[in-house]
């Protein structure tokens, strides 16, 4: 089936979708911000609600011969409560249903959920015999380095933390362990003063020798130098597999949709890895969201193609169908998006190639959107000044995607857009949060995995938000 945005140009189509040329980047999520949806893309937006999968999960099988659920948890947006704390009976219920329906694979870190994910994967997943899951975290010492530590000092933290690692999820064997974040800050001389120059590599060799770690691998974010580097290790290390970020978006534009040079197509990442047969799980495999709440014309598109279809179904079968991938891995903090995504991959039904091609034709059209490629991971938080970073982004990127962001005074929508953007902010970020308070330290850049310039995309949201204020677009 032909659709008459295939051919569309840019000119043509931000006229059509009312967008302003601010930022850089794709589509954006949210679950708050503009919140002025039809009724119609609200439909077509949501997860397929209460029903369970009638078939059973996909399953891979690793080189140590673990049968591995295709869809992996991954336990980085667990739900909260009104406190912002971890909802530790929902997560509970969350993954009783997730191991239920032959789900195997949970992925947590230190870091995430302010450092309790650990803690509360622990918790809900001891209730069940060590048998029917397995855990994958991660080595994130990034911080250590950051801080200024010295090589001993580097070495003693990250050994406690891994330790601590098995304490909070209640094991003495880890599964699948991995290099956080390799890749990031300065590239090769950040990864010396992690790994390689203080003998923390050869630390985790032995305890895959030991067989405290099953498997041992790495995740990558970066320079690609870095991840080439790890390639020529593989002959000596044997990596047991390898995390990247993979969608049908970053598949080939990944270096085009990024705000900075560093950000490499996963084509090129999942080939290297296929020619070393080393597999490899997904991380955002809906970029943070965005590509489950993406622009009315897009979901138009994948609506006439397959009404039934839920949008984030076509994310996670596209990177489901490459042979090489283990785990893909799913933030679920809702109960309707566990089932949503059960029903994709149990069982998963593989893409064809003219579905391949249906994507990276849609992928096309989504590179001209001008919303900025925030994965509203929260690495950057918190911020030394009170700003929710994630939180400004996500209601921006969530009105461009709508396509109520205004060109000027004179445009017709602009009213209504002026509005709906205004009070949309207000409710979602707290005036003292907003954008106009950041005072530019740039702490916040060197944390992002995605290596957005935070300050530079906060001024552009404030002088555009100061100008919706003044009538003076």
């Amino acid at each position: 089936m032909t659709n008459k945005n295939e051919g569309i140009n840019r000119r043509e189509f931000l006229k059509l979708a009312g967008l302003s040329a601010v930022g850089a980047g794709i589509a954006g999520s949210a679950l708050q911000g503009c919140k002025f949806f039809t009724s119609e893309r609200e439909a077509a937006m949501s997860p397929r609600a209460g029903l369970d999968p009638t078939g059973e999960m996909t399953y891979r099988t690793s080189n140590k011969g673990d049968k591995v659920s295709l869809l992996g948890y991954g336990m980085m947006r667990l739900p909260t409560d009104d406190n912002d704390e971890i909802d530790q009976e929902m997560v509970n219920r969350l993954v009783d249903h997730a191991i239920a329906h032959g789900v195997t694979y949970f992925d947590t870190a230190p870091p995430y959920m302010k450092g309790k994910s650990e803690d509360a994967t622990g918790i809900a997943l001891s209730r069940h015999p060590r048998n029917s899951y397995t855990i994958a975290t991660k080595m994130s010492n990034y911080r250590y380095v950051q801080d200024g530590m010295g090589p001993k000092e580097v070495y003693d933290a990250s050994v406690n933390m891994y330790h601590t690692s098995m304490k909070k999820l209640k094991t003495d064997y880890i599964d699948y362990y991995l290099l956080h974040t390799v890749g990031g800050g300065d590239g090769m001389p950040f990864l010396r003063k992690r790994f390689l120059d203080n003998g923390l590599l050869e630390f985790l060799f032995k305890e895959r020798e030991a067989g405290r770690i099953r498997h041992l691998g790495f995740s990558f974010h970066g320079h690609v130098e870095v991840f080439d580097y790890m390639m020529k290790l593989h002959d000596e290390v044997h990596w047991d597999f390898a995390q990247i970020q993979m969608n049908y978006l970053d598949w080939k534009y990944a270096e085009k949709i990024s705000t900075r040079v560093k950000n490499i197509n996963a084509e090129y990442l999942y080939g290297e890895l296929e020619k070393r047969h080393i597999q490899a799980t997904i991380m955002e495999p809906l970029l943070g969201g965005r590509l489950s709440n993406v622009h009315d014309h897009v979901v138009e598109r994948l609506k006439q193609r397959d009404p039934n279809a839920s949008i984030a179904s076509w994310a996670f079968r596209f990177v489901g169908s490459f042979p090489g991938v283990l785990s893909v891995l799913s933030g679920m903090t809702y109960m309707e998006h566990l089932q949503d995504n059960l029903r994709t991959f149990s069982p998963l039904k593989p893409l064809t190639d003219e579905e391949f091609e249906f994507l990276y034709k849609t992928a096309d059209i989504m590179t001209q959107y001008p919303t900025i490629p925030c994965n509203n991971c929260k690495y950057c938080m918190p911020c030394s000044y009170g700003l929710d970073i994630p939180g400004i982004f996500v209601h921006y990127n969530k009105c461009v995607n709508e396509g109520r962001i205004a060109n000027s005074i004179n445009d017709e929508n602009y009213r209504k857009a002026r509005k709906e953007f205004l009070v949309g902010y207000d409710r979602s970020i707290p005036k003292l949060r907003q954008a106009n308070h950041c005072t530019g330290c740039g702490k916040c850049s060197p944390k992002c995995p995605q290596g957005i310039d935070i300050p530079a995309q906060l001024r552009i949201i404030d002088e555009y938000v100061e100008k919706l204020k003044r009538d003076s677009l």
